[in-house]
């Protein structure tokens, strides 16, 4: 899996999991995931390519040693960045801090933050534009692993909406190929 095309989307659910149930349905953070797989769906031209696709799906009842962290392992070694959905519900989960802290601290994959509860690039920002909001960089403190770690690669933090996600996904400076300065950016 040296080819390192994919994007791992990393997002928080409720354990036990199982995305063939109704109840998957209903974790808002997999239904934002679910939404980027609807728009590959529905364009081929869409730059996402998903890693949970590369490697057999797994039971949310498996080893987390023997099968689950391996098979996070898997895919994130296939990946070029990580797509993280960070909302008002994320939580701080064992799988996502395995995933951002094997991603970012062992792979140096960059960060594509997408904030699912904003819909507009101004509505991350402050009055003066300068800077992310208070109430985004709060955000934050739910993944204190993505916090602590996002110095270390380049991260870009990008509202839930389709042109900006498609625009990310397309800037190779947010790849693990061709990745920029290791610090935070948005859109202005």
């Amino acid at each position: 899996m040296a080819n390192r095309t994919a994007n791992y989307s990393a997002f928080y659910v409720d354990t036990p999991f199982n995305e063939n149930n109704l109840g998957a349905n209903s974790t808002r953070d997999f239904v934002y995931y679910n939404e980027l797989r609807m728009w590959k769906a529905k364009d081929s031209s869409f730059p996402f390519i998903d890693a949970h696709g590369k490697t057999y799906s797994v039971r949310d009842d498996s080893d987390w040693e023997k099968t689950l962290k391996p098979r996070l392992h898997e895919r994130l070694s296939a990946s070029q960045n990580i797509i993280l959905f960070l909302s008002d519900i994320t939580k701080d989960s064992r799988a996502l801090r395995e995933e951002i802290d094997y991603g970012v601290n062992t792979n140096g994959l960059p960060v594509i933050v997408v904030y699912p509860n904003y819909s507009e690039k101004d509505d991350l920002l402050t009055a003066s534009k300068g800077d992310l909001k208070k109430e985004v960089k709060d955000l934050w403190n739910k993944l204190p692993i993505f916090k602590n770690s996002m110095d270390n690669v380049p991260t870009l933090h990008i509202p839930m909406k389709k042109s900006l996600i498609e625009a990310a996904l397309n800037n190779e400076d947010f790849t693990v190929q061709h990745a920029t300065e290791a610090q935070y950016y948005f859109y202005k």
